[in-house]
């Protein structure tokens, strides 16, 4: 399946308090399982950026609706496909 990485802002509109945004995680989690993917990581940034989660879906489709469910949580997300680097090189040579 292929990886995606999404950078994620709080929305300081929507989310007030910090206990109020450990306590989506789980429901993130699901939500991007039930659309058949996985959550592979997920961290809390010192940056430009909140939060960086990983996951892996079956395709783009997958990865837009889980996307959009987790901006229902009150994050702003900026999503990527992930290629490992050695994947990558492989890619790379071919060309």
């Amino acid at each position: 399946m292929p990886t995606y990485s999404v950078l994620a802002d709080v929305n300081e509109q929507e989310i007030q308090n910090a206990q109020e945004l450990v306590s989506i995680w789980g429901e993130v989690q699901q939500d991007i399982e039930e659309f058949g993917g996985t959550l592979l990581d997920s961290y809390a940034l010192a940056g430009s950026y909140d939060f960086l989660l990983i996951f892996e879906v079956p395709d783009e489709d997958t990865v837009i609706q889980a996307s959009i469910a987790i901006e229902r949580y009150g994050l702003d997300t900026e999503t990527m496909r992930a290629i490992p680097t050695d994947q990558f090189g492989e890619l790379v040579q071919d060309i």
